[in-house]
């Protein structure tokens, strides 16, 4: 791959700063620099998440996105609302047509409701060069909607991430080149602040000996793939700041799986209690990936515990012979892993995940299981009816008992209230 012409597109990353915080100002008629804000997940439950902070609620008051409601003190000038998910939305599109006139729909990746990445290349004949026009584009969104933002510009779209998450949330815009990276770089650690490495994985590196992005960088390449298949490949060559995927598909081939995480409201228990959301959640994770057209081997749970709990949490993966997008084949899975991982403490928080997928090509029938087709056929007509009458429409019987989830999460947007 080294031997590749690297990719030398003008590509921008761009962060909307406080994004939830202050698409509220601008709706309460708030200057979000000066009021101290915080959007909270839920005003009925005490330990529901900080999703976003003004920076006033940063510096003044040491509250920020992830800290808990009972974390805020009770001060007059603290301002606090609950999240307007479709407002939010409306605000992100709204945002998107703005960069819209400035570069074809096309060039548009949006990665997330407040960050998106913009391809500039092309377009210097009409707004200059990609620094004139990235700040143009900054410029214009705070004119219209008052929300500041951050731009990270680079050849690729990896570099250009980096630029963001690295250094321009603080200087506003920062660009970055392939020379760029052994200075600024290669002496990030701990690892997990760049972008693509989790704290898992962090921790493998770190028990190769590895700890810095150059010495990521300077690892045997050969040896990272034996040890994480194509994600070795994929850390070497970012390590490098290479990446040669393109807008509308994932960074790397082989890095997509469908997941799901969810805040539990109140601490659950017991096994049976968590199995009524693992199920339901397990349900949305298959609908995704035969939705998608895939079938994946490895599965994962993540859970952690209550703040109170003395044990910490895991996140345990386990791949199965067959791939699967059935969601009791999944479900079968998660209760394994958890019952091998549970502490038996409250639990608070859930995650699930399929990954290590593959096209949903043709049916591998199995002489001893003679129900499989059906089963194939009711998932997908299931998805059908949920699609066209809502998500609700048709539920297990679990949903319906205490511990479910599914019902009170479908007047939810994003996991939050619309």
């Amino acid at each position: 791959m080294m031997d590749s012409p690297l990719p030398n597109r003008s590509i921008i990353c761009i962060d909307m700063q406080c994004f939830y915080a202050s698409c509220i100002a601008m709706l309460e008629g708030l200057d979000v620099m000066k009021v101290p804000i915080a959007v909270i997940g839920n005003f009925q439950q005490p330990g529901s998440v900080v999703l976003a902070a003004s920076p006033p609620m940063k510096e003044r008051f040491r509250i920020k996105t992830g800290n808990r409601r009972y974390e805020i003190p009770n001060h007059p000038d603290i301002r606090l609302f609950e999240p307007k998910m479709s407002f939010f939305l409306d605000m992100s599109m709204a945002i998107t047509k703005l960069i819209a006139q400035f570069v074809p729909r096309e060039a548009i990746h949006v990665y997330s409701v407040d960050e998106s990445f913009i391809d500039l290349t092309g377009s210097e004949t009409l707004w200059g060069s990609p620094e004139k026009m990235a700040k143009a584009i900054q410029q214009a969104i705070f004119q219209q909607f008052h929300i500041r933002s951050a731009i990270g510009l680079g050849p690729n779209m990896l570099m250009a991430k980096l630029a963001l998450d690295l250094e321009a949330k603080k200087a506003g815009f920062v660009k970055w080149t392939y020379e760029d990276v052994p200075k600024k770089l290669w002496p990030v650690r701990p690892l997990s602040k760049m972008w693509g490495i989790g704290h898992r994985m962090e921790v493998n590196l770190n028990n190769m000996g590895i700890f810095t992005v150059g010495g990521l960088a300077n690892m045997n390449l050969e040896a990272l793939e034996q040890r994480f298949g194509v994600m070795g490949n994929q850390l070497y060559y970012h390590a490098h700041g290479i990446d040669y995927s393109t807008f509308g598909e994932p960074i790397v081939s082989g890095q997509i799986s469908f997941g799901k995480g969810q805040m539990l409201m109140r601490d659950y228990a017991t096994r049976a209690e968590i199995c009524v959301v693992l199920l339901e959640m397990c349900e949305d994770v298959a609908r995704r990936t035969r939705t998608a057209g895939y079938v994946g081997r490895t599965i994962s749970l993540g859970l952690s515990y209550s703040k109170a709990a003395m044990t910490k949490g895991f996140y345990r993966s386990k791949t199965i012979t067959e791939p699967t997008n059935e969601t009791l084949a999944i479900y079968k899975t998660c209760k394994e892993l958890l019952d091998t991982h549970f502490a038996g403490e409250p639990a608070r928080q859930l995650s699930v995940r399929i990954s290590n997928v593959e096209q949903e090509r043709s049916i591998q029938l199995d002489l001893f299981d003679t129900g499989k087709e059906q089963r194939l056929l009711l998932g997908h007509t299931v998805d059908s009816i949920r699609e066209r009458f809502g998500a609700t429409s048709v539920l297990r019987a679990v949903s319906f008992t205490k511990p479910g989830t599914a019902i009170s999460r479908e007047r939810l947007i994003g996991g939050h209230l619309a």
